[in-house]
């Protein structure tokens, strides 16, 4: 296999280096035959050394932020914040108020309660009166 051939061959893969295409046109056009591969070759000359006419690229479109809405966005976004916020504190405020009013009423019961186990304290004494049988040592007739 000849060099022209080895390097139609990669070139054909789609295997080549810039180099070895270069050195492949310079063979192909110095040789006898290649008929086809010439015309290929000189084809492609003549595209890459024409330029475009009238080739208009567009500009790249830039996009402009619309900063009313974005400013409308933040103010509505601050505004449902503060609002969520305030809800927040509000209902802890409740609870807080609702445990004290509770924790109030739990103390009135146990002042309540100890000055009615003051109150109750003489009738205590009263615990006596039925222990004459204890106090005596006697036995009553239906106990064995």
């Amino acid at each position: 296999m000849t060099r022209i051939e080895e390097l139609l061959e990669k070139y054909w893969e789609a295997e080549t280096s810039q180099s070895e295409e270069k050195e492949l046109r310079d063979l192909i056009l110095e040789v006898e035959g290649y008929e086809q591969e010439k015309a290929l070759f000189t084809a492609l000359n003549q595209f890459k050394s024409e330029e475009p006419k009238n080739l208009r690229i567009p500009k790249a479109k830039t996009r402009k932020l619309n900063t009313t809405w974005i400013s409308w966005a933040a103010s509505v976004t601050i505004f449902l914040g503060s609002f969520w916020g305030w809800r927040a504190y509000e209902q802890k405020q409740a609870e807080q108020l609702a445990y004290d009013e509770v924790m109030q009423a739990f103390s009135l019961i146990q002042s309540n309660l100890l000055k009615g186990q003051d109150q109750l304290a003489p009738m205590n004494d009263l615990k006596y009166l039925n222990t004459t049988n204890r106090l005596f040592q006697l036995e009553e007739p239906n106990s064995k």
